[in-house]
């Protein structure tokens, strides 16, 4: 009896660690393999570091995790990817706050419109205060978010026609991601807004279902948007990162020293990605010039203004609470 009675515990102990969120973990050899998806493409900066990262991850621990990267939205769109690392599906992976923000409305309060004026004020507020109470709103939706913020940049307006003051965005159709917070930002502006996920962006632009879109620099270059856009307004009107996340069952399955390893890798990784996002924005400009795309920089001053006669500000301040907003405020200046 007690020979069975120890077989079935054993083997009671093995089925729950494999049943840790995802089925790719695989307690019995000693070794876990997990997915990461990412919507960017292979070319982007976030996906050539978390390819670092991995290798790293998988010598540092003794071949012990061997983490794979699924780019471009291969397992998904964003909303679905969400879904997928919540229920186990999908292991980790690397989201824009505003697209987070569906699911955790505080993820997008950094994307405040014209809320960050430089890199320097971004960092020291994500990596300080404002980033670590974003963060705990995060986690109290059963995922595990990593310290360091990834670079998705300042968002630019890329359109058929210049855009160079507000109402050259009046009634113009622009795709935004699946945010409330852009769709308001734009409907304030008087365009016509239309939530679309990023894996259908391409087509929508080609086939005019859409005249415009917004995204960072990297993005409209390694998407290749270019192709269907002629001009692009240097609004830098959000800034946005993508958070790193994971299924919290899974990560706290792992031991102790290998989710450190895990952790570490990640954290680093992001930290360098945003020294090459940067320098990629500065590039980028002559690269997609010279591939056709008109560039232009309007005075950010009449949006900012048509925000606070809209009452953006004030609206999001009072869906935020006080205490978020004060918290944002503390490193970007008064806003409303």
């Amino acid at each position: 009896m007690q020979t069975t009675r120890r077989t079935i515990l054993q083997a009671a102990a093995t089925f729950s660690i494999i049943g840790l969120g995802s089925k790719t973990a695989t307690a019995q050899s000693g070794t876990f393999n997990f997915k990461v998806a990412t919507n960017v493409q292979n070319t982007h900066p976030i996906f050539i570091r978390l390819n670092e990262a991995t290798e790293k991850i998988k010598s540092e621990s003794d071949g012990k995790v061997v983490v794979r990267v699924f780019p471009n939205g291969q397992l998904g769109s964003d909303t679905d990817m969400l879904s997928q690392v919540r229920s186990g599906g999908v292991d980790f992976l690397t989201l824009p706050g505003v697209i987070l923000a569906n699911l955790v409305p505080m993820a997008s309060l950094n994307s405040v419109g014209f809320a960050f004026t430089d890199y320097p004020s971004v960092w020291k507020a994500m990596d300080g205060d404002l980033g670590k109470f974003i963060r705990s709103h995060i986690a109290k939706a059963n995922l595990r978010v990593f310290e360091k913020v990834w670079d998705n940049g300042f968002r630019q307006i890329t359109s058929s026609k210049p855009i160079n003051m507000p109402s050259d965005l009046n009634e113009l159709k622009i795709r935004v991601p699946v945010s409330p917070l852009l769709l308001s930002l734009f409907k304030t502006l008087r365009s016509a807004p239309t939530a679309i996920n990023f894996n259908e962006l391409y087509s929508s632009l080609q086939t005019k279902l859409v005249d415009a879109q917004e995204n960072p620099l990297p993005i409209i270059q390694s998407a290749k948007l270019y192709e269907v856009q002629k001009s692009c307004a240097l609004t830098s009107h959000v800034w946005d990162g993508y958070w790193m996340l994971g299924n919290k069952r899974v990560f706290e399955g792992l031991p102790s020293p290998l989710r450190d390893i895990v952790a570490k890798n990640f954290d680093a990784a992001a930290v360098n990605q945003r020294a090459d996002s940067e320098k990629l924005a500065l590039s980028l400009q002559q690269d997609l010039g010279a591939r056709g795309l008109v560039f232009h920089k309007p005075d950010v001053e009449p949006f900012r203004a048509a925000l606070q006669q809209g009452k953006f500000y004030s609206e999001w301040k009072t869906k935020f609470g006080e205490e978020a907003w004060s918290k944002l405020e503390a490193a970007v200046g008064k806003l409303a």
